[in-house]
């Protein structure tokens, strides 16, 4: 906040002011910029240490309502007033703050810091957990993966101890008996603001309580908080909206997430592009893209990341008697049907859709892609069936499409492959699992039983044969793009060019809150933190974003080390002939997946799925008004693509294979 370019305001503009209706018990405490317009201030009282901009500009409102800038029926106390801002109808009072330029604040009771506030910063969200032990101290900056490590990591006590030190100081600098609005933001027709920052070009409309929290905000994504909302300690990412009568209570808001009709968030965390309309969240980790659309929604004491929860979804956190104490884990990409119901504590692996109600304790963690269903009270499994679905295929494609985020800085680093060497290894442990069950329970068995869930043989028997071509797909996705893109003359330079470059993401991976990673980078980034090679927030957000960027390398290093295990391909010795045999299996593979995703799309078009058409008309009617609606079978988009992504794949196998080839004939 300079103030070298003002001077004391002179006695000719007093004279001005006072005849506008303005009054100061102390003038000279009123320091205005040269060419200031006395005119464009009316009806105003002043007191404490007063900066006054230039008000010049023409402030045009809906309508083509056009006012000129200034300050008009207001009371400023100890407030550093920018040019052309826009000050009017003002109930109580504006005190302690720094208002931007181009500012518009009107119809307000109370905009106010009271006393030294860190305005949201070092608040603690108790996640998970409502009776505490997993707190995540929220800052301006934070990262769905500070916040994961924040969370999880509490076997580390010194890191924990480190990374609160750090937030601790970010908060201590963050205080102040000032607040600021910035440039561009407007403030209108609200009731009570206190303690509350107010980031640039945001817009707060109708709220009807702010305290102790931060509005961040920026000219290429602008935030929103509007109508009827009341939030309490507090901070919103940019580009984030808040609306329509929401309650948020210690709560962080990331950026590109939705908050609105009404909904209810408490000791919660929301990352990249989430979503919560009419329902209830209490004590979550939302990871990027956790959804909430319905009313009677209820997500509790869990970790969540691309997660769809239907109507009526809802979770137990009371197991026993001693209180709020038992957390969920639903891993990323699954799906919550309408009515479905998991007791806690409890883990779901990957891109598993769960229906019914579930009042065991079960772990399907490593076996993704899943259905978890009730039947007659009890759990039943179906491992690997989501590989073949349609809605899977679709989430894939729309998740980056629905990535809201403008900000030049994205504060949570996001990799959407559906694939990836978290899911895939989650995979090939599955496949133990299952080889194991039979084994150890006999093939004639009619169920198996693994963590409180029950499986027919039959469904086993398909889980092992869909994880395989699975697995499959994956491997020769890196493969196959390396072997067709790249030149390669003989053998020597075939395997110089599939050989990983290093060890590094050879080994388990995990996922930090949609970013996986190799667990070893994390445990390098916890030493580092511990022993001061890592001593700020940004440097950990950077940290973030390299890993983001070394993504392909590491994935293929994993790739690569598996080829080995699972298919005897080592890139140290691998023939022509043994990657071109591999190709055409990975063209099956893909093949056999779409086929199967193709027919469980054509479900959507059966005559079953047209009840409900045609509503004054027989069986010719129906059929034309569903095609009317709902398009031709074959000219469906999702349809469409997998047809595609068939002969896309195809073409490409038959490519790398024609060059394999060809090396072949030349030894």
């Amino acid at each position: 906040m300079a103030t070298t370019n003002f001077r004391n305001i002179s006695v000719s503009e007093i004279e001005i002011l006072r005849h506008n209706g303005c009054w100061c018990e102390d003038w000279s405490k009123v320091n205005v910029k040269e060419g200031f317009i006395p005119e464009h201030v009316r009806n105003v009282s002043f007191s404490g240490e007063v900066f006054l901009g230039v008000f010049r500009r023409k402030i045009e409102f809906a309508g083509g309502i056009i006012r000129p800038s200034g300050i008009y029926n207001a009371t400023i106390h100890n407030c550093y007033i920018d040019d052309d801002a826009y000050i009017s109808h003002i109930k109580n009072y504006i005190a302690n703050y720094q208002v931007g330029k181009n500012v518009i604040v009107e119809s307000v009771d109370t905009l106010v810091v009271d006393g030294e506030s860190s305005f949201g910063n070092g608040v603690c969200v108790a996640v998970l957990n409502e009776t505490g032990g997993r707190e995540i101290p929220i800052y301006n900056e934070l990262s769905a993966h500070t916040a994961y490590l924040i969370a999880f990591y509490r076997h580390k006590p010194s890191f924990i101890a480190k990374l609160r030190e750090m937030i601790d100081e970010y908060a201590r600098k963050a205080t102040s008996a000032k607040g600021y609005v910035g440039d561009g933001a407007r403030i209108t027709g609200c009731r009570n603001i206190v303690n509350v920052n107010v980031g640039a070009y945001a817009k707060i409309e109708g709220v009807y309580r702010l305290k102790n929290g931060t509005v961040n905000s920026s000219a290429k994504d602008p935030s929103y908080v509007g109508t009827g909302v009341i939030a309490e300690n507090f901070i919103t990412a940019s580009g984030c909206s808040i609306g329509e009568s929401s309650v948020v209570t210690n709560c962080f808001v990331g950026q590109g997430t939705v908050l609105g009709k009404q909904y209810s968030a408490e000791n919660s965390v929301f990352f990249a592009n989430c979503q919560g309309f009419h329902g209830e969240a209490c004590s979550i980790f939302a990871g990027p893209y956790t959804v909430s659309h319905h009313k009677s929604t209820l997500l509790i004491a869990a970790y969540y990341s691309f997660l769809n929860a239907g109507s009526g979804s809802n979770q137990s956190n009371h197991m026993y008697k001693l209180g709020p104490t038992h957390q969920g884990i639903v891993e990323r990409g699954s799906k919550t049907a309408s009515d479905s119901y998991i007791l806690w504590p409890a883990k779901v692996g990957a891109f598993t859709l769960v229906m019914g109600r579930h009042y065991r304790n079960t772990d399907t963690s490593d076996l993704p892609f899943s259905y978890l269903v009730e039947n007659s009270n009890e759990s039943f499994f179906a491992p690997g069936v989501n590989l073949r679905s349609i809605g899977i295929v679709r989430d894939a494609q729309k998740w980056p499409k629905r990535d809201r985020r403008k900000d030049d800085n994205l504060l949570d680093c996001i990799i959407f492959d559906l694939l990836s060497p978290y899911s895939v290894q989650k995979i090939i442990k599955g496949v133990e699992i299952l080889e194991n069950l039979k084994k150890t329970s006999g093939p004639a068995s009619d169920y198996y039983m693994y963590n409180s869930v029950k499986m027919t043989n039959r469904s086993l028997e398909r889980g092992i044969y869909l994880y395989r071509l699975g697995i499959v797909k994956f491997l020769g996705n890196g493969l196959l793009r390396l072997l067709e893109t790249e030149n390669y003359r003989n053998e020597e330079e075939l395997r110089a060019l599939i050989a990983p470059k290093s060890e590094e993401g050879t080994g388990e991976w995990i996922d930090m809150a949609g970013l996986p990673t190799p667990k070893e980078m994390v445990a390098k980034l916890i030493a580092d933190v511990e022993n001061g090679n890592i001593h700020s927030l940004e440097a950990m957000n950077e940290m973030y974003r390299r890993w983001m960027e070394n993504y392909p390398t590491w994935s293929w290093n994993w790739t690569a080390a598996r080829l080995k295990s699972e298919e005897g391909i080592d890139t140290t010795t691998v023939t022509a002939r043994q990657l071109a045999e591999f190709s055409e299996k990975w063209k099956n593979a893909v093949v056999k997946l779409d086929d199967m995703i193709y027919e469980d799309a054509k479900k959507e078009f059966t005559l079953k799925s047209q009840t409900g058409f045609g509503i004054d008309g027989k069986d010719k009617t129906r059929i034309s008004d569903f095609e009317n609606v709902r398009g031709e079978f074959t000219s469906h988009p999702s349809v469409k693509e997998i047809i595609e992504h068939i002969e896309r794949k195809s073409r490409q196998a038959e490519r790398v294979i024609g060059k394999l080839n060809e090396l072949i004939k030349t030894k």
